[in-house]
């Protein structure tokens, strides 16, 4: 279904994907990479020169800014996160419209060899005939949110140029990290100053999400007795060994995310690093329910516990970060923020339907 902005959108998307923003979650400063403020910029600026309200880039790097209304009612706050995900290359994005898709497979001018069709991705059987966004086949596109971005700030444009359109206030906030797990600040709640919000950030058109996993981050760290191969019998302990064991020991047919769908939660290695001296295991908890991801973390503390007994002379530890919480905790308090998204989905033309988020969302606030 085209729209009459369609070429804006797209103009946006490509220019924002072409930005690298890519989190670090390695990283102390705030935002993690200095990088991800390079679009932050822009969108300040791009936001001043619409005539938006309000326009400030905080000290802990998100952009803020105000619609202003003109009716009474409540302020509704939209949200999306500037950075991409950290696990594969994203430095030098190369945005490519495909128009008219045919339903075949995509092939990507950078990399020969990679090829995307609806048996891979199935959701391309449902785009035939649309226009679609890639990278060129060695980066990130990016499209995880600055889509998001690019239609937040279409719509915040369109209402300056509108203002016979009625609305109340409505705060715009654009943030760092989420796809880090850092993307609300404690600031940012009183900064935004809404009564509700909604995350553009999802997948499907009539998508409405009000749940999300709850996640906390894993980190285990086994010291072993490093030694000269020469003279290791029976004084080699090689961490990596221990750091096997204790993956291979966790649940490998249930609890993972390639054996769990729907309200299944998961222990999933995301990725390790170090040698026989030290290896580094880091790890993404993920349930619906509080009681669910307690469960999981407490599983992996006694992996841990038990593999370090196998050889004492190791150090095995396991830190467990709390990330973010089930958004449902609070919306079912009041569900009023769902109720006029289900509205607006129908005004749309389109069928709302309820789905959770696998993914997490953290950059809500």
């Amino acid at each position: 279904m085209r729209t009459p902005y369609d070429a804006e959108l797209q103009d946006r998307l490509i220019r924002y994907a072409a930005v690298d923003t890519q989190s670090d979650e390695n990283s102390p400063s705030q935002p993690s990479t200095a990088c991800q403020l390079d679009l932050s910029r822009m969108l300040v600026a791009e936001l001043e020169a619409m005539g938006a309200s309000d326009v400030r880039l905080t000290d802990y790097g998100v952009v803020l800014a105000t619609v202003p209304g003109n009716t009474d009612g409540p302020v509704m706050g939209l949200c999306a996160h500037v950075d991409t995900a950290p696990q594969f290359n994203a430095t030098g994005v190369k945005p490519r419209v495909i128009t008219g898709y045919n339903g075949g497979d995509i092939s990507f001018p950078d990399a020969p060899a990679r090829r995307l069709g609806p048996d891979i991705s199935p959701h391309l059987a449902n785009c035939v005939g649309h226009d679609l966004i890639t990278a060129s086949g060695t980066t990130l596109l990016g499209g995880d949110d600055k889509a998001g971005v690019a239609i937040i700030m279409t719509a915040a444009k369109h209402l300056l140029d509108n203002p016979e359109i009625p609305h109340g206030d409505i705060r715009l906030a654009f943030t760092p990290d989420e796809e880090i797990g850092r993307g609300v600040d404690p600031r940012l709640p009183a900064d935004m100053a809404r009564d509700f919000a909604y995350t553009f950030d999802g997948s499907k058109p009539g998508e409405v999400e009000h749940e999300t996993f709850s996640a906390d981050r894993g980190i285990v760290t086994v010291t072993g007795v490093s030694i000269h191969p020469g003279w290791a019998k029976d004084k080699l302990v090689n961490a990596m060994h221990l750091a096997a064991l204790i993956i291979e020991t966790l649940p490998q047919t249930t609890m993972t995310p390639e054996t769990t769908s729907g309200v299944e939660g998961f222990i999933h290695a995301t990725d390790i690093s170090g040698g026989a001296a030290e290896t580094r295991i880091g790890f993404i908890i993920r349930d619906f329910e509080r009681e669910g991801l307690a469960h999981k973390g407490a599983i992996l503390k006694a992996v841990c516990e038990a593999v370090a007994l196998t050889e004492p002379r190791a150090q095995i530890t396991c830190e467990i970060t709390p990330q973010y919480r089930n958004m449902r905790y609070w919306l079912e308090n009041d569900m009023t923020p769902v109720h006029l998204a289900h509205a607006a989905v129908r005004d749309a033309g389109l069928e709302p339907y309820r789905c959770r988020s696998e993914g997490g969302r953290t950059d809500r606030a």
